[in-house]
């Protein structure tokens, strides 16, 4: 009993350290390792690598079909009313124009043979592979497309996780002095230099930047879950960014051809092979085929039963050559036309909008810039404000309302510097997209 006893202790022991263990702490994830894990783990571009073998094992299904075929039949008959045909009357000496009713047959009939047949040549079936050939490539393109997107949706949250914890950060700031003040009034108070009235403002403050940070943790928290589920890692673990924000934009990126262009273009080459095959739909199919097995009959009527095979063979080539087919093939033409010409407009469309959005992106970025470095002068001259203003507030000089004139102008100018970075990330981002190295 007392061995079972110091055995319940040392568990409950166990236990009660186990649970007061610090967490561990949340690994920091830099920009780089989100988007290789994002490439591996994406669950969206698993479903995409599954859809280019779809298209790998498509073209092989199509080039598979120019092979020879190879068929094993067997039947078996049994007639219990053997078939009738006319036999002439001449043939035994009778009157010509006279026919009579003859069975002939036995009533067991058994057939096996094996038959190959082998396109020599079938414009349809060479039009299909070189459209799967065009179809794999669409799909590659198309994985490209999806990690470009992935790589602009984990780069899009990892700013947004970024940006807030420097608003975290700033407001954390923000509520230090605030509780600076929230001291020196509640001293002055006590002096009766000062109202509870204006205790009473900078509490409300403090509580408002409380509550603002903790608005900010819970937005964080939210951004990082789905920067976990866009990466495909589970949830339940914790992560953590890198808040430096790395100064490694680029101010000019060389334009490559985009993804979206490339894709239309393939459509367009996919398009032009699909209207070749329907012109070449009308030219004759020539097919090579041969049939080798054995017949055999039956009889199973004594005296005379019997149950006998004859081999049977032949081979041929078979021409297919269509002679109308009620325009069906010219109306299917017709529609690739159009299809093809409206490939073509919105090829033009999508280089004239990828010139204009650049250019756009671009003065974004350099409006963007300049932003980022004023806004950070301001945030610089804006706290040498609230410094001085709190000193003149502790010699007597400034009043409570300068304080917080004070501390809203600092407030905005961190604001100012935060959406400057925003629109300049952004604007970065949008401008590598646009011009190709986005995934570079």
């Amino acid at each position: 009993m007392l061995v079972n006893t110091y055995k319940l202790f040392i568990l409950l022991g166990s236990f009660i350290l186990w649970i007061n263990l610090p967490s561990a702490p949340a690994q920091v994830w830099s920009l780089q390792q989100c988007i290789d894990t994002a490439l591996v783990y994406n669950k969206g571009l698993h479903i995409q690598r599954n859809n280019i073998e779809i298209s790998n094992q498509k073209r092989r299904e199509v080039k598979n079909q120019l092979m020879p075929k190879l068929n094993v039949n067997a039947d078996y008959r049994y007639f219990p009313e053997l078939p009738y045909q006319l036999m002439p009357m001449s043939v035994f000496g009778g009157q010509d124009g006279k026919f009579k009713e003859v069975q002939f047959g036995v009533p067991h009939n058994i057939n096996a043979n094996i038959q190959l047949s082998a396109p020599l040549y079938n414009p349809q079936v060479h039009g299909a592979v070189q459209a799967t050939d065009i179809a794999t490539s669409l799909s590659n393109l198309q994985m490209k497309k999806n990690e470009e997107q992935v790589y602009f949706d984990i780069s899009n949250l990892y700013y947004n996780a970024q940006i807030l914890t420097h608003q975290i950060q700033f407001a954390d700031s923000n509520l230090s002095n605030t509780n600076r003040l929230l001291k020196n009034m509640q001293l002055l108070q006590q002096q009766l230099l000062a109202t509870g009235t204006d205790v009473n403002k900078v509490a409300l403050q403090a509580d408002q930047l409380t509550t603002q940070i903790e608005l900010l943790k819970s937005k964080k928290d939210q951004v990082l879950l789905a920067l976990q589920f866009a990466m495909g890692i589970s949830t339940s673990s914790r992560i953590e960014i890198n808040p430096d924000i790395e100064d490694t934009i680029i101010d000019d990126y060389i334009p490559k051809p985009i993804i979206h262009l490339q894709v239309i273009k393939a459509q367009n080459r996919l398009l032009k092979s699909d209207l070749s095959t329907l012109k070449k739909s009308s030219y004759p199919s020539v097919a090579l085929f041969g049939t080798y097995g054995t017949n055999g009959f039956g009889y199973d009527k004594s005296p005379n039963g019997f149950l006998k095979f004859h081999p049977m063979s032949f081979a041929g080539i078979q021409i297919t050559y269509p002679l109308f087919d009620g325009n069906v093939l010219r109306r299917k033409r017709n529609q690739k036309e159009i299809e093809l010409k409206n490939n073509e407009l919105q090829q033009q469309l999508i280089v004239e909008q990828n010139s204009m959005e650049t250019e756009n992106a671009a003065n974004q970025k350099r409006v963007a810039q300049q932003s980022v470095k004023s806004s950070a002068r301001q945030i610089k001259q804006a706290q040498s404000i609230y410094d001085q203003t709190i000193m003149r507030q502790k010699e007597g000089i400034a009043t409570l309302n300068d304080v917080l004139m004070a501390d809203a102008s600092l407030r905005e100018a961190q604001q100012n510097y935060l959406t400057a970075i925003i629109s300049y990330l952004k604007a970065d981002l949008e401008l590598k997209k646009l011009t190709g190295n986005l995934s570079n």
